[in-house]
């Protein structure tokens, strides 16, 4: 007797729990603000920050999506790690920006992606300071809803005419060596831009070039909890999502940029990486 076919996945019903999920996730991150600075702990380095609210939210997570859905796999920032048996794998970032968190800078966000059989065919980025919530499906496009605009809209990326007049955002490493040598590249990189911005999310940065209020975005050494729903965000509003030449998202750059840029900005970043 053979096994039934399994059948695929429907990527909006994937949203909308993702979502669903993020929202509930929001609600305890929100809540946990307050006293977000008395239970902090470190991770790969003295300013690697994690929180007790960070794994509060991730176990709420795993509960809510493997609820839904127990036969899942799961990847989360914090320690949740599971196989599954449908071909899907949920990714999850319960705080993306936790020194942002615990600062109250209002650049912190839940992340939750679905990946089916290797690849993200939904993602939800929902930035709980503010309440702006980006979604994407894929092939579905990329969309923004926010308290004041609950309704959503859907998202472009920008068109600098050159490289000059891009803003770019970027981030940073927890190692002291790691940022040394990213500063020494920012030195170089920031006479021939716009301007850098560091917002302190990557999720939230890639976020930010799907809105067109950057036009392009880089950073090392990214874990695909950082970027997996935010990547999708971007790809799905018109960037160019990609690595250095040759090379896929993250491994070891990961680049967003508006199309009109994304040649002469991964040019750039090639020749700034390869010293």
């Amino acid at each position: 007797m053979t096994a039934p076919e399994r059948r695929a996945p429907d990527a909006d019903e994937l949203l909308e729990l993702a979502v669903r999920t993020a929202r509930e996730a929001a609600e305890l991150v929100a809540r946990g603000r307050g006293t977000a600075a008395q239970s902090v702990d470190v991770k790969s380095s003295p300013v690697d920050l994690v929180t007790a609210v960070d794994k509060a939210c991730e176990e709420l997570v795993v509960e809510r999506l493997l609820g839904a859905r127990p036969d899942d796999g799961l990847l989360g920032e914090e320690g949740g790690e599971r196989a599954g048996t449908t071909g899907v794998r949920w990714i999850v970032d319960p705080i993306d920006g936790t020194t942002n968190f615990v600062y109250g800078l209002p650049a912190y966000a839940v992340s939750i992606a679905a990946e089916v059989d290797g690849e993200v065919r939904a993602g939800v980025v929902l930035n709980v300071a503010t309440g702006e919530l980006y979604s994407a499906v894929l092939g579905g496009g990329a969309w923004l809803s926010t308290p004041v605009q609950p309704e959503a809209r859907p998202l472009a990326v920008s068109g600098p005419a050159s490289l000059a007049q891009a803003l770019v955002a970027t981030g940073f490493g927890y190692r002291s060596e790691q940022r040394r040598a990213q500063g020494a590249v920012v030195a170089e990189l920031l006479p021939q831009v716009r301007d850098i911005r560091r917002f302190g999310s990557a999720a939230l940065d890639l976020c930010t070039v799907a809105a067109g209020r950057v036009d392009a975005y880089y950073e090392l050494h990214l874990n695909p909890w950082d970027y997996a729903a935010g990547a999708l965000v971007a790809a799905e509003a018109g960037a160019v999502v990609t690595g250095l030449p040759g090379r896929s998202f993250g491994q070891p750059l990961g680049i967003a940029a508006a199309p009109s840029v994304a040649e002469s900005f991964v040019a750039l970043l090639n020749r700034l990486h390869a010293h």
